[in-house]
């Protein structure tokens, strides 16, 4: 069962946050039953963390084996397009003026349907409504 994780779940590792313990617990659990992925943007958000300095985002990838997937297909981003016009038109209807939630998040969540079993996210909340074909860790 291969997992896709979001970028909070590694940010939380890096910053030593309280639930950097059980994540870590999650995460070799998660490797160990069928892999560990990254999409792109989840890499391209990792450079930006304040703790991760000229090459540490891909020594930490390649030493806890996590794959970064860098190719989005056409089928990827048309999830996304689709998830992100529903959420957009659902905000809108419901009068909440324009979409505040980012695009990345339902590229993160598409990639996740589309490329493995689960999302691993410190924030479920963000992709039960959107996503609920997603399992969720």
């Amino acid at each position: 069962m291969r997992t896709a994780l979001d970028t909070n779940v590694i940010s939380a590792l890096w910053s030593n946050e309280p639930s950097a313990s059980l994540i870590s617990s999650k995460l070799s659990g998660a490797y160990h039953s069928g892999g560990l992925v990254v999409s792109a943007p989840v890499y391209a958000e990792l450079q930006a963390h304040p703790n991760a300095g000229s090459g540490f985002a891909d020594n930490f990838l390649r030493h806890t084996g996590v794959v970064v997937d860098f190719v989005l297909d056409e089928d990827v981003w048309r999830l996304t397009a689709n998830s992100f016009a529903a959420y957009a038109t659902r905000r809108h209807r419901s009068g909440g003026g324009t979409p505040k939630r980012l695009l990345v998040d339902f590229l993160i969540a598409a990639h996740a349907v589309l490329r493995a079993d689960r999302l691993m996210t410190l924030d479920p909340s963000r992709y039960k409504q959107d996503f609920p074909q997603l399992h969720i860790v």
